[in-house]
Parts: C-alpha cells; structure tokens; sequence
C-alpha cells in the first residue's frame, strides 16, 4: 500500500538497493548490520516494502510492544523479546521455521545499537538448527544503499562462519560509523 510512497523516498534521498533476495527461498534469516541507529528501522520498513517482502518478521525488545505502540509493531511484522532472561529463544524461533513451508526472519547480529566487541550468537543457531540459509544484507548510510549479500548455510563451524560474516560487514558504514562492524576490533567469538 505504502510502497510507491517509499520506493519515491528511496529515489529522492539517493538510495539504492543492491542485491537482492532469491525467489526461490522460502525459509531464510536475514541478518542485518550494521544497527547503530533508529533509523536502520525506519530504513528496513522502507525497504522490505520496496522488495515485496512485507511477511518478513523480526524480533525486537520487549518494550517496543507495550502501549501505547505496541499493537503498530506487531503490525508490522514484530515479535517481542524479553532479553532480560533467557528463555530458550533459539529453540522456540527454530520451532517457528520448522512449523511453517514459508518464514523469513530479520535480525540484527549485534543485537544492539552501541558498539559492540562481538557478535550475538543466536541469529547464527537459530539458522543452523532450522537449517536455513542466513543472507547478509547491510545498510550502509555512508553510500546510501542497502547491500544484499549471498545467501550461505552455517556449516557448524560459528567461528568461521562469523568470520566471513564480519568480512562482508567490514565495508559497510551505518548511520553512526563509530559504532558499527570494524573487522579490526570485532572477533567471532561466541558471544
């Protein structure tokens, strides 16, 4: 409904987009980074219009889904988490991809929007136990493009796969560059 509105934005603000997600996936975890503003949301609605892709879902901090907003981003596509506790999160959002023929989720491998040292986890597990591909896509502010990378399997070994994860991060610039992925700082340690 909304997607001529910000396919018309995207043009008069000088973003493109790069990439982009394969048709012929219908299970797959998007991970998104750098995510060191508001606005990557505001971008990703944007551009998950402009893809077509409004069944995208994602997670996102409990607090964003009490009133009075709660209901706009349940709407859109949110779920909440409560990071305050560990609830087997992983397990459930696995049981999630398992239970439907089509699902795809986005995160933020951060899992926040200051700097961080290491990257999450649990984007990675939830991928590698519903056995789906995790497709890269970063948003970078500095060259006004939304960059979508190849889709690839976890292989078991996080370490590694992380590694490639943080290479192609590396080169992307968020709104707030100094809190986003710097290969020279950030390991592929489990976090």
């Amino acid at each position: 409904m909304l997607r001529p509105l910000y396919v018309l934005i995207f043009k008069c603000l000088g973003w493109k987009i790069e990439g982009s997600f394969p048709a012929t996936l219908k299970k797959y975890l998007v991970a998104v980074a750098p995510h060191t503003s508001n606005w990557d949301f505001v971008v990703g609605v944007m551009a998950r219009s402009i893809l077509r892709m409004q069944g995208t879902k994602f997670l996102g901090k409990d607090s964003l889904f009490k009133a009075p907003y709660g209901w706009f981003f349940r709407w859109l596509g949110g779920h909440p988490v409560n990071r305050a506790h560990k609830h087997d999160l992983v397990r459930q959002v696995v049981e999630i991809f398992n239970n439907h023929e089509e699902f795809v989720l986005a995160l933020a491998p951060e899992g926040t929007r200051k700097k961080v040292t290491k990257l999450r986890t649990g984007f990675y597990y939830i991928a590698l136990g519903a056995g789906v591909p995790i497709i890269p896509c970063g948003f970078d502010f500095a060259r006004k493009r939304i960059v979508i990378g190849t889709p690839f399997l976890p292989t078991g070994n996080a370490d590694r796969d992380l590694q490639h994860l943080i290479k192609f991060y590396s080169a992307i610039k968020g709104k707030n560059p100094q809190s986003g992925i710097d290969s020279t700082t950030l390991t592929a340690s489990i976090s």
